[in-house]
């Protein structure tokens, strides 16, 4: 039985990108640990073959949302309130990204919109919207965003996305001041190199190498190595005074230099 410290039992977790290779595995370990989670995806219908096992534990629901649009998240928000056996969302997880590795000079203005709205303006909309509702409903909340060790300083290849990564982290820290004095936690999680989908075009063997040099474990990450910092952080045992805060897990990567 887990410590009463890991508990998420009574709590409804909203997962935005539940799809997505790290969304779905941090949702797993929300549920494993009693939350309710909401799944909150662009297309049912491709969900529910790749979430069915957690939607098979009975505490997971599938909700249909894209998270760059205020109206989308506004209903979706609503939806799960009134899912939720404690009738509001009690943990968000922005699990939503994408990326690209155009070349700088080759990058459309359309290709910079739809990856900063993704991974950026996403993130200010969810948060309106569901950190709104937490603060409304007087109960506090945890707000969790998934940034990159391309948010600083900034990997090569990746110009945008390590542009919008930036933008999460101050969006972060941002929030965590604005939202501190209602008992609302922002953090994030800064995970290395994990093999998730939208970071496989890049991996050259080339690239490997280079990341490998970088990268003290001398290994990608498994994604549910990024479950013990989402559970801490949706929990009691990070309630107290964890907020603001950038948590790494990523090898290594961050604290190497030469």
């Amino acid at each position: 039985m887990s410590s009463p410290l890991f508990d998420l039992t009574g709590r409804t977790a909203a997962v935005l990108g539940g799809t997505s290779t790290l969304g779905s595995v941090m949702a797993e370990a929300l549920l494993d640990h009693g939350a309710q989670v909401a799944l909150v995806v662009r297309s049912k219908e491709q969900a529910e073959l790749k979430l069915a096992t957690l939607l098979d534990t009975g505490r997971a629901a599938l909700f249909q949302a894209d998270a760059a649009v205020k109206a989308d998240l506004v209903r979706v928000q609503e939806e799960i309130a009134a899912w939720s056996a404690s009738g509001r969302t009690d943990i968000l997880l922005h699990a939503a990204g994408t990326n690209s590795a155009t070349p700088f000079f080759e990058i459309t203005e359309d290709e910079f919109d739809r990856i900063m709205d993704v991974n950026a303006k996403s993130v200010m909309l969810a948060c309106q919207v569901f950190g709104k509702a937490m603060i409304d409903a007087g109960q506090g909340g945890s707000i969790i965003t998934i940034s990159s060790v391309s948010s600083g300083p900034p990997l090569s290849r990746v110009f945008t996305y390590s542009a919008s990564k930036h933008a999460v982290n101050s969006m972060t820290q941002f929030l965590a001041r604005e939202f501190a004095p209602h008992g609302v936690r922002v953090n994030a999680i800064v995970p290395g190199f994990f093999p998730a989908e939208q970071n496989r075009a890049i991996l050259s063997p080339e690239r490997v190498a280079s990341i490998m040099g970088h990268t003290p474990m001398k290994r990608f990450g498994d994604p549910k190595e990024l479950q013990g910092a989402v559970v801490w952080l949706a929990s009691e045992a990070a309630s107290g005074y964890v907020t603001g805060s950038l948590i790494r897990v990523d090898g290594g990567f961050g604290a190497m230099t030469i």
